[in-house]
């Protein structure tokens, strides 16, 4: 399991923005990113998922890219993620293989990002996971679709303000548990993005006060996802 975490780049060649963030990358620890759940035994698989920052418009301010996965996939059909997956024996790293899964999924250019930091491992149990988030630096962005309709069903550039906006935060539970999610216009964000997200906010010093004891069934999220994306939904 590889420990090392933080900075790639020198903070100061990165925006102001952004500088934050990425410095304190090097001290953070696997609780402060919403999933305290460390890798154990040798059969879970290195994976790896592109955080990508870019500045957006001076309307909306710093974005990040995030996808939603086609409905008949069998594994989380419908959830939102961030570009990724396995690392494969021909990536040089957990770097090498966000890019490349990224470039799969959605179509980027590898020539706009600048990969900045990376955080702690973490560890998806369901799945055999451990995966090492990549913060990534969209300074040219570039139109990214999904490049595979069967595997991914929509791309979009989600603002930071969106996320962080108390009005569009609560918890979603599942079989006892509960995890941070975000409403974004047609989107549901929970599970393990959802906690990433969560826990990249409150790093970043990008976090708003919202209502943590706003407990929402995965079902009724689920509804008022559709409801955003269709204001002419029956309730």
């Amino acid at each position: 399991m590889n420990e090392e975490h933080g900075p790639l780049v020198d903070p100061k060649r990165i925006p102001s923005w952004l500088r934050p963030l990425v410095e304190r990358t090097a001290e953070v620890d696997t609780k402060e990113l919403g999933w305290p759940h460390t890798p154990c035994g040798e059969d879970v698989r290195p994976a790896a998922v592109l955080i990508l920052l870019g500045e957006g418009s001076e309307r909306t301010g710093p974005d990040v890219l995030l996808l939603r996965r086609a409905d008949g996939l069998n594994s989380h059909p419908g959830q939102v993620a961030f570009p990724g997956g396995a690392v494969d024996r021909g990536d040089e790293g957990p770097v090498d293989a966000a890019l490349r899964e990224s470039i799969e999924e959605v179509g980027v250019l590898p020539s706009g990002i600048t990969p900045v930091a990376t955080l702690p491992e973490l560890h998806l149990a369901h799945s055999a996971f451990r995966v090492t988030p990549v913060l990534g630096h969209w300074h040219e962005p570039a139109p990214v679709q999904p490049v595979d309709p069967d595997e991914t069903a929509a791309v979009a550039r989600v603002p930071i303000a969106t996320l962080a906006d108390p009005a569009n935060r609560f918890k979603v539970r599942l079989a006892g548990r509960t995890s941070p999610a975000f409403l974004v216009p047609g989107m549901l964000v929970w599970g393990f993005t959802g906690g990433l997200l969560s826990g990249l906010l409150d790093l970043a010093g990008w976090s708003r006060e919202w209502n943590r004891g706003d407990v929402r069934e995965l079902d009724e999220a689920w509804r008022a996802a559709v409801e955003a994306a269709d204001p002419g939904c029956e309730r």
